[in-house]
């Protein structure tokens, strides 16, 4: 946790920006695997922990725009709770802890949100993302589930996405602390990506680097040598000598904030001539995006520089032909890179994703480019200091999509689909690093974990 003076100055932020109702933020509670005391590893809602900061189930925080109050809802744990856990503070207590003074019982929030209603405030909520939080929000405000999202307050999201899309120094500390977990990841699944070896096992080291460092994976990790495939958990293969092994992978550190990189590691420690080009190129597009960010830049843009550098790389080798230019105006250069080149990160690996992606990546001003590939880009928007998002462009080689679109003679004039046909199995490559927006332009977070030909090959083989 941070200081008890971060918690109440987010929320005083937050009452600048509406001045009128009540914002309720519900914590999250355990959810069951298979039977009801087996649950799920707890995560707590990345709103509540940003405003109220308290990682514990059974809480709701309400900030109240007209009184000015902040309320924090729960019951004191019983007897029964203290012998499976031991003594817990109590809800005063921790709310002390976020520097809220007031509590009150979880059953008093129901008639709260009631009177509220009755006098003509609104309640404002943000999108509800688990089935058991629907049910209690009906349960409690008597919006039905169905309706739920329909009266989302878009004042309240856009107020937060704000706040959080822009991180303070506490927040950039934990970052630094999600990225060198990470470090230790990667460079770890590197010296492992030896011929012979399980990538069940790989995977498996990785997770455990960040329970041994009190963290989690702040999402299920990406291994596999079908890179071609984006987000691939399957690790059932025995690696072999000569094929490309992508990991994307970070760590989310006990305060909650994230890491997310992505390398491509040769198994055996040697890239061949083809892969070596085919490397450089992704390296050199994500040298170029990170060169071009800086505050007023948008991202749009930067995402469209990379993928000239790929369709000009990729031209060099045969595999695309004629204008760089039109190539991407056009979409051509999606085939061999169908994604976007980043996403905003911080508490969530993609952050505030629940509260919608147009919301938190674009506005007004720029629009999502609704084309193949770009459109999957989720942030756009101009870079303003203190953003914190992913460089991670790619190439790859997804036997579907090339024979799809050789069959329907998509782009023909930009793309040799008899060149590209002989790097079919070659897999995919994917470069990832996290970055800070300053106010001159940006700085990796976190020690850049091997990422040139050279250095990978050194770390493989050592």
């Amino acid at each position: 946790m941070f200081k008890p003076e971060v918690y109440k100055q987010r929320r005083e932020a937050l009452k600048s920006k509406i001045n009128n109702g009540i914002a309720v933020f519900l914590g999250n509670n355990d959810s069951p695997m298979n039977y009801p005391s087996n649950t799920f590893h707890f995560r707590q809602d990345s709103n509540f922990l940003y405003f109220f900061g308290l990682n514990l189930q059974g809480l709701a925080g309400v900030v109240d725009f007209d009184s000015g109050d902040d309320i924090i809802f729960g019951n004191d744990v019983e007897i029964d709770d203290i012998i499976w856990m031991g003594p817990q503070p109590s809800v005063k207590d921790n709310a002390a802890k976020v520097a809220v003074s007031k509590t009150k019982p979880f059953n008093d929030l129901t008639e709260y949100i009631k009177k509220t209603i009755s006098h003509g405030r609104k309640v404002h909520y943000l999108p509800l993302y688990r089935g058991e939080g629907k049910i209690l929000f009906q349960e409690l405000s008597g919006i039905k589930i169905e309706e739920q999202a329909e009266q989302v307050s878009v004042e309240l999201i856009k107020a937060v996405v704000s706040l959080r899309n822009v991180k303070d120094k506490y927040e950039i500390i934990e970052l630094e602390k999600a990225a060198a977990i990470g470090y230790e990841m990667h460079t770890t699944a590197m010296r492992m990506a030896q011929p012979g070896e399980l990538e069940r096992v790989i995977a498996g080291t990785m997770e455990g680097i960040a329970l041994s460092r009190g963290a989690m994976v702040s999402f299920p990790v990406i291994l596999s040598q079908n890179g071609e495939t984006l987000h691939n958990h399957d690790h059932s293969q025995v690696l072999e000598k000569g094929r490309l092994l992508l990991s994307d992978a970070g760590a989310e550190t006990v305060t909650n904030y994230a890491s997310d990189f992505t390398r491509t590691i040769p198994v055996g420690g040697k890239f061949t001539p083809r892969q070596r080009d085919v490397y450089q190129i992704v390296l050199n597009a994500n040298n170029a995006a990170t060169a071009a960010i800086k505050p007023g830049v948008k991202y749009q843009d930067i995402h469209l520089l990379a993928a000239k550098v790929i369709a000009s790389g990729l031209k060099d080798l045969g595999l695309m032909q004629g204008n760089v230019d039109e190539a991407v105006k056009n979409g051509a250069h999606a085939m061999f890179f169908p994604h976007g080149l980043g996403h905003m990160m911080g508490m969530d690996v993609h952050d505030m994703e629940g509260l919608g992606e147009d919301h938190v990546g674009y506005d007004e001003e720029t629009k999502r480019i609704q084309q193949f590939g770009t459109a999957y880009l989720r942030l756009g928007r101009k870079l303003e200091k203190g953003f914190v998002l992913t460089n991670e462009p790619g190439i790859y080689f997804v036997p579907a999509l090339f024979e799809m679109w050789r069959k329907e003679g998509k782009h023909s004039q930009f793309i040799n689909y008899n060149k590209v046909e002989e790097y079919i199995g070659f897999g995919g490559i994917r470069l990832e690093d996290d970055i800070l927006v300053t106010e001159t332009g940006s700085q990796l977070i976190g020690k850049r974990i091997p990422i040139t030909i050279e250095e990978v090959e050194e770390t493989v083989n050592s």
